[in-house]
């Protein structure tokens, strides 16, 4: 790792001092002209990131891959898949990014592998082989399933192996066998892939379902609930294929490895059927000994409501261990975009400039999915371009999650500037009016709101470490307070298209540091009337 890395301030927490941003490899930059983004092309983009602001980049999985899940099913966890380059392109990477000070985080896949992985043709060959333990067996008859677990992609969690006589556990596709995480040799198997990385330099890694890792030992049926989508796998719950208390024992271990390095981190992806924070802070443990960051996807199925917006914030901050540190989430590769999510007619971009700073002052770490600074939307795949597994299989009802995972709208030219051919994915039809290139000329534009954002986070003690604590400014608004020593920043957030009263019981001076609406450095009252989407950032000194 660059040695000049280490003169950035609080270099031990980087992932707690900026923004981190998501990147689609697939969808970011090509290169080679082949159609789909690389690694190369990330290189490229790099002075981009900078100028943005970003500290870290989280890149999905660039593995060797089969695809039958478009890399979330690993063949050879040490391995680059040739669509996106060669371990000496990703090697080039870490030191481009490290140079400007941004840090590498890589999906990790530990739940499953590929059924085209090594330990898995081993695993299968026969019930005596040595790594036929490490993935998880079960049944004598066909027919007869070993219990009712479903798969999330749709359909029975058990797939019949013809030639070894049992079934196999695989909670996605069929193709993507879950690992035996009680087995001490896969274990350490897994460990010693996460150690080839850290080597490497890697900065981080974002844990795929890492609380799928532990299936119930004794493999009991799941109790049946009623779950909010009319599919098999909602209707159960599922307590004894995923949750298990073994869990943070395992995230305990992990956390130990990360510590013998310097400054390295983990995010995990936490699944629930519905909206549940405690379930996201349950895996920070401590702070101390468990992950570093935990994803609470409550925003993902929450309405545009202040009052709902709030109540999600409280639920999800009020349980974060006194040394655990929280995160900030509105979209990503499988999600809808938030500004589809949230868009009505023309208010799409202000409602977006309301997302933007929330994401931004929230306390924790904010992750930003690629696009998302240019307001991308979701496009509608034609069902002969589908790609992804679950809008092949289940279209028209379920389309897939191909809408938010489309090229990156670079500029106006053909193909939006992300390739000179015809791209896996279509592009939005609006991308020559809504790109980086022009984005990038217009002061008042909504990128250009998100590297305000940006810069005034790091020059902000308050956003980045102060406490949080939530204020009743009025109908329809979310406020919200910051506070450090040498300064107090407030957030004011019009969650409406209509003009609202602001009424903040707030003492001292405050003038505005960053506005939709307003002016830097004009005097805020107390009670004010807010324009119509209107998001400001007040700020008072403290005296020394």
């Amino acid at each position: 790792m660059n040695e000049h890395l280490h003169d950035t301030p609080h270099y031990s927490f980087w992932w707690k001092e900026g923004v981190i941003y998501q990147i689609y490899p697939r969808s970011f930059m090509d290169s080679n002209a082949d159609g789909i983004g690389d690694i190369s092309g990330i290189i490229q983009k790099l002075d981009y990131l900078q100028d943005l602001g970003v500290v870290g980049i989280w890149l999905s999985p660039i593995n060797k891959s089969p695809m039958y899940d478009f890399g979330y099913d690993v063949s050879d966890y040490r391995g680059i898949d040739p669509v996106f380059g060669t371990l000496k392109d990703f090697e080039r990477l870490i030191d481009e990014a490290h140079a400007r000070h941004i840090r590498i985080i890589m999906d990790l896949v530990m739940n499953h592998t590929s059924h085209l992985h090594p330990w898995f043709v081993e695993s299968r060959s026969s019930r005596t082989n040595p790594k036929r333990d490490w993935y998880i067996w079960q049944g004598n008859k066909k027919g007869k399933y070993p219990n009712n677990w479903m798969a999330y992609f749709g359909g029975r969690a058990w797939e019949w192996d013809e030639k070894t006589g049992q079934y196999y556990l695989h909670s996605f596709l069929k193709e993507q066998p879950d690992v035996n995480w009680r087995n001490p040799e896969l274990k350490k198997a897994m460990f010693n892939e996460v150690r080839f990385w850290l080597d490497k330099g890697i900065d981080g890694f974002r844990l795929d379902v890492v609380n799928f890792f532990i299936k119930d030992d004794q493999f009991r049926s799941n109790p049946f609930g009623i779950g909010k989508y009319p599919r098999p796998y909602d209707l159960q719950k599922h307590i004894y294929d995923r949750d298990r208390p073994e869990l943070l024992e395992l995230l305990s271990e992990w956390r130990a490895l990360l510590d013998k390095y310097d400054a390295r981190m983990m995010v995990g992806e936490v699944v629930a059927e519905k909206p549940n924070p405690a379930l996201a802070a349950k895996y920070l443990g401590d702070g101390t000994n468990a992950l570093h960051l935990a994803f609470d996807f409550s925003f993902m199925d929450t309405k545009w409501d202040a009052k709902l917006f709030e109540n999600r914030l409280r639920a999800y901050h009020e349980r974060i261990p006194e040394k655990g540190w929280p995160c900030t989430v509105f979209s990503n590769h499988d999600q809808v975009r938030s500004f589809t999510r949230y868009s009505t007619g023309d208010d799409g971009e202000k409602r977006a400039r309301v997302i933007a700073m929330l994401l931004i002052t929230m306390r924790g770490t904010p992750f930003i999915y690629y696009g998302e600074e240019i307001g991308m939307q979701n496009v509608r795949i034609p069902k002969s371009r589908i790609q992804d597994p679950v809008g092949k299989r289940y279209w028209p009802f379920n389309p897939g999650r191909d809408g938010e995972r489309t090229p990156m709208q670079w500029d106006s030219t053909q193909f939006a500037g992300f390739s000179s051919v015809e791209p896996w994915l279509p592009i939005a039809r609006n991308f020559r009016e809504k790109n980086v290139e022009i984005q990038l000329r217009e002061p008042s534009s909504l990128l250009n709101f998100y590297k305000d954002l940006i810069a005034f986070r790091k020059k902000s003690t308050a956003i980045r470490y102060g406490t949080l604590s939530f204020l009743n400014a009025g109908h329809d608004l979310l406020s919200y307070l910051r506070c450090a020593e040498n300064e107090s920043c407030c957030i004011i957030l019009n969650f409406t298209r209509f003009p609202r009263t602001c009424t903040l019981n707030i003492d001292g001076v405050w003038n505005v540091a960053l506005s939709t609406h307003r002016k830097i450095g004009e005097q805020f009252h107390p009670t004010e009337k807010l324009f119509p989407y209107e998001a400001t950032i007040i700020k008072k000194e403290h005296q020394a």
